[in-house]
């Protein structure tokens, strides 16, 4: 019985987590003069060291140890406080090392760069946003961009070492910046200055890193780079859905437009990962089915000639779509 309970307990030892401190990809000064090498130290080997050591000894003997942190952190509320607080630690301060660098200026892909226009503007926009979030957050806490659950970007903050993974705050999310507003984050060189610690942040930001967590979100799509199919889209959707429904005046009011944006699809650039699937024979007999639809338009025709007349546009736009994507 003895070597029973002896053999247990091995392996659940054997086979328990054991987080440890991820690497550090840039030496403790890289970030000067926006971050100092005494804070990195001491954040670093010291108060992240002590979140793993507190994590590992919180889930100790709990039989879901072996999960995933994300998965833990999603279900937190079944956990002790201890897991909760140091869990969230570990978790934070690892993505907050991956999203700084000393690397100058990197720049946000295209793909985040147009998610964050369309949400909030521009970029200053929303650094201004999250600096506002940051100071607003009284006491120890952490100011977050995140992916929320329609796959829109969002600004929000947590207390403590919280964050949107947790099933125990109010908006929930995949979080892909987030920036400490701990005071160990920043005290030894801003003081009490926690604005300015949030202005010069943004010079060690890296929008590559930002970008690579959100399009593993919200993949790319392949026509993303291909701006003369979406703006022909943006027309057939609103021409082609109200005719569904009965609705002519939309296609009547902009057949023209239709008819140019299949053109332009002739003329404009096409990426070059797309170069080689487009069938240039397929926008020809795009242009043709949109110049149809255009005369019919223009003659008053009967709204059943239109419709037909629409429908194959909208089909063979489809076969251009099913092209590229094979």
């Amino acid at each position: 019985m003895r070597n029973l309970i002896f053999s247990v307990v091995l392996i659940t030892s054997v086979f328990a987590q054991n987080y440890e401190l991820p690497k550090l990809n840039y030496p403790f000064n890289a970030l000067e003069p926006y971050i100092d090498e005494a804070t990195m130290r001491v954040h670093y080997e010291k108060h992240h060291q002590t979140y793993i050591n507190n994590l590992n000894k919180a889930l100790q003997g709990n039989e879901n140890a072996n999960l995933p942190l994300e998965e833990i952190l999603k279900n937190v509320s079944k956990y002790s406080d201890a897991v909760r607080n140091n869990g969230g630690g570990h978790y934070n301060h690892t993505l907050f090392w991956e999203i700084l660098t000393p690397q100058k200026n990197t720049q946000p892909s295209a793909h985040l760069k147009n998610a964050v226009e369309k949400q909030f503007g521009s970029l200053d926009s929303l650094k201004s946003l999250i600096n506002q979030k940051g100071l607003s957050q009284f006491g120890s806490g952490w100011v977050w961009l995140i992916v929320n659950a329609d796959k829109k970007l969002e600004v929000i903050s947590t207390p403590n070492q919280d964050n949107p993974l947790m099933d125990v705050v109010k908006v929930n999310g995949t979080p892909i910046l987030g920036i400490d507003v701990w005071e160990h984050a920043y005290y030894l060189k801003y003081q009490n200055k926690r604005n300015e610690y949030l202005q010069n942040i943004w010079n060690v930001i890296n929008w590559e890193e930002v970008s690579r967590k959100y399009e593993k979100v919200v993949p790319k799509s392949i026509f993303d780079d291909w701006v003369a199919i979406k703006e022909f889209h943006k027309v057939m959707a609103s021409t082609f859905h109200p005719a569904e429904e009965g609705n002519l005046e939309p296609i009547k009011m902009r057949s023209q437009e239709l008819l140019d944006k299949a053109k332009n699809l002739k003329t404009a650039p096409i990426p070059g990962e797309l170069k080689s699937k487009v069938n240039l024979n397929t926008i020809d007999k795009l242009i043709k089915d949109c110049e149809k639809v255009h005369k019919l338009v223009k003659s008053k025709a009967k709204d059943a000639d239109i419709i037909n007349a629409l429908n194959q546009a909208h089909d063979t736009f489809h076969q251009i779509i099913g092209e590229c994507r094979h």
